[in-house]
Formats: structure tokens, C-alpha cells, sequence
């Protein structure tokens, strides 16, 4: 039987591990996205610096010992949203994709930001990842609109903001 845990991220938790979650998340999910190039140029530990951010809280999911996915959750970065919790990141290892461990990865994201007295919490998500949208609208995220220009890999991308309001959940 497998046994699953999703749990902070731990100061013995090996930070190229995580990272490698993201780097092989990342070619995985935004292939034909964000340019071949660029994904294929990723260097190994790349997002180490991230675990580190201050006002940061990074989740891990372990499925019988292995490090499998990550997330991170933190109150708004964005002034506009300012009493908004805010889901960061949600990555897996692409040979998990699709067996509802992304669902409880990020249900665990949800719940502890509502613990935090958010009534609401946003998210940001590429326009052109449907996959991702509909994952976060079938989760009761509702896109609002609100959009923001990005570049990566040379390539201008939209960035859109999804919402949930928590309040009339409890």
C-alpha cells in the first residue's frame, strides 16, 4: 500500500530535489507554451533560491519517501489583493499527473490559507495552460478578468488572475 503525506517543507528536505519537481514540472506542463528553448535550458536548481523567500510557506507531497510535488502559499503579493491569500506554485512530477495528487496538494494549499483567516485567495495561471484552468475551475476558482503581461523565454505571455471566496464555504 502506498502511503502519502503532504506536509511543510522540512529543513532536511533536499532543496535540488524540490527544485527538480519544478524544473521537470515546468517541461513537462508548459510544453508548446513557453518556448523549446527555454525549457530545454533550465539549469538544475533553479528555483533552490524560491524555498527561501521570506512570507513563503512551501508544502511537499512524499508518496513512500519520495519527494513527488511541491506548492507554496503566502498572503498576497500583489497590493491590488492585498487581504487575499495566494497560491503561488502547484507542481508535480509528471508521472503523477492526473491521480488526484495535485487535487490534494492543492486542497491542502486552500485549507491552510483559509486557517489564516483569507475569505479569499487568488492565483495566477498562464492564459494559454488550459489543463491548469480547468483543474482550478473545477475547483471552484472563478477567472476574473484581470490579466498581466509577462516574457519568458523571449516569448510575450498573458497571465490571468483566478479567485475564490472562501467565506461562504465555512
Amino acid at each position: 500500500m502506498l502511503v502519502m503525506q503532504i506536509r511543510l517543507l522540512a529543513a532536511n528536505d533536499d532543496p535540488l530535489e524540490i527544485s527538480r519537481i519544478y524544473e521537470q514540472s515546468w517541461k513537462y506542463a508548459y510544453k508548446g507554451i513557453i518556448p523549446q528553448e527555454f525549457l530545454d535550458s533550465i539549469p538544475q536548481g533553479k528555483w533552490v533560491y524560491s524555498l527561501d523567500t521570506q512570507g513563503r510557506e512551501h508544502f511537499v507531497c512524499v508518496l513512500d519517501g519520495k519527494l513527488i510535488g511541491t506548492a507554496s502559499i503566502s498572503a498576497s503579493r500583489w497590493e491590488s489583493h492585498k487581504d487575499c491569500g495566494e497560491i503561488i506554485s502547484i507542481y508535480l512530477l509528471p508521472e503523477f499527473v492526473g491521480k488526484g495528487i495535485g487535487r490534494a496538494l492543492f486542497e491542502r494549499c486552500v485549507r491552510e490559507l483559509e486557517s489564516r483567516g483569507f475569505e479569499r485567495i487568488i492565483l495566477w495561471v498562464l492564459e494559454e495552460n488550459r489543463t491548469a484552468r480547468r483543474f482550478y475551475e473545477r475547483a471552484g476558482f472563478i477567472c476574473t478578468g484581470e490579466y498581466r503581461n509577462d516574457e519568458i523565454g523571449g516569448k510575450p505571455l498573458r497571465e490571468v488572475l483566478y479567485g475564490l471566496d472562501v467565506r461562504g464555504k465555512k
